[in-house]
Parts: C-alpha cells; sequence; structure tokens
C-alpha cells in the first residue's frame, strides 16, 4: 500500500468520524474489528516471511554476520526513540515501543493503540510514516557521507519493500542483499517486541 492511499485512509476515516456517519452501535465494535484484523494482517506477516526462502538461505550461508546490521539498527532505533521519550515526557517503555516499529507504521500503530491507547497508537503511525519518508529523502545522503552499509540503517524494515529500490540505487547492488535481510529480520522482531515493550 503506498504512502499516499495510506495517507488518504487515514485521513477518510478521520472524515467519517467527525461526520458521526457510522452508527454508534457499529463503533462500538470497531475495537472488536481491529483486534480480529490485527490477527489475520500478523497471519499474513507470517506467511510472507516464511516464503521468503531467499532471504532465509542467505541468512543461513551469512550466519551471524547476517544479524550484524538489523541489530545495530534495532539498537540504534531503540536508544533514539528512548531520547525522544524522554524529551516528549514519554514513558520509556511506550517510546521504545514506538521504536521498535522500525518503519513499519501500520502494524506498529495498530498493535499499541491495542495494547497501550489511541494516542500512542497514532503516535506510533506517525513517527513510523515519518521514519519511512525520512528513509527515502536521506539514504543517498547517509550513503555518501557514512558509506554504504550505514544507508541501510534509516530504512529499518521497509528495506525488504519500500525503500529497498532507494538503498540499492544510493549504495549499489552489492548491499541489496544485506538490506533484504535487515527487512526481514526487523519485520519479524516489530510484533514480537512491540507487545514485549507496549505490554501494560
Amino acid at each position: 500500500m503506498s504512502a499516499g492511499v495510506v495517507a488518504a485512509t487515514v485521513i477518510a476515516g478521520i472524515g467519517v468520524g467527525a461526520l458521526g456517519v457510522v452508527p454508534h452501535s457499529l463503533a462500538a465494535h470497531l475495537e472488536t474489528l481491529a483486534e480480529v484484523f490485527l490477527g489475520v494482517v500478523l497471519f499474513a506477516i507470517g506467511i510472507e516471511i516464511g516464503q521468503s526462502r531467499e532471504a532465509w538461505r542467505a541468512i543461513r550461508r551469512l550466519g551471524v554476520r547476517a544479524l550484524l546490521v538489523p541489530a545495530g539498527v534495532a539498537v540504534g532505533s531503540l536508544g533514539g526513540a528512548g531520547v525522544a521519550g524522554w524529551v516528549l515526557h514519554l514513558p520509556l517503555r511506550h517510546a521504545g515501543a514506538i521504536g521498535a516499529g522500525f518503519g513499519w507504521y501500520s502494524l506498529s500503530g495498530i498493535m499499541l493503540t491495542r495494547l497501550v491507547n489511541l494516542e500512542t497508537g497514532a503516535l506510533a503511525f506517525l513517527s513510523n510514516v515519518a521514519r519511512e519518508f525520512l528513509a527515502i529523502l536521506v539514504t543517498p545522503l547517509v550513503a555518501r557521507s557514512f558509506g554504504r552499509a550505514v544507508a541501510i540503517a534509516p530504512g529499518g524494515a521497509t528495506t525488504m519493500d519500500v525503500t529497498l529500490a532507494v538503498v540499492v540505487r544510493a549504495a549499489g547492488p552489492e548491499v541489496a542483499l544485506v538490506a533484504f535481510i535487515n527487512g526481514v529480520v526487523l519485520s519479524s522482531l516489530v510484533p514480537i517486541m512491540v507487545t514485549i515493550l507496549g505490554a501494560r
């Protein structure tokens, strides 16, 4: 789903909610519907990751080295989120849970709405949308200034799909496999870490 479609969907939802178009009888069940859809999304994610046989073969071939880049990106994301949370006076766990979205705005937003509250879910959504947009903008600059491997970091979990082409264009085809593995590993961690950090 493109960023434009996501933005249009959210704006449409805000408009429908503000106009009171949805009957209260249906609105009362929206939380349950969100939980059902979240379960479907997580199941689909599992299928997609499980079917990425090339990525799993590459991870086995590279061994522990394949985990160094996503480990560094994860630590940097959580550390940065912790600092931002301190500035904004957010609970450390909730700030970490937002950072643990690793750029996957749709999943982290839905999960934290369920696990914490609507405000935290909205902040996770907006923060991770902003990360994806910033990754598209700054990846070429990062590649030139800090090196090709570092250019993988801004995209986080999105380097397996949305920002993979951006990373390859900025840093060269040599980093494509590492970027893809980075995205697979971080995408696998998102539901686990968001749940652990966001749980009350």
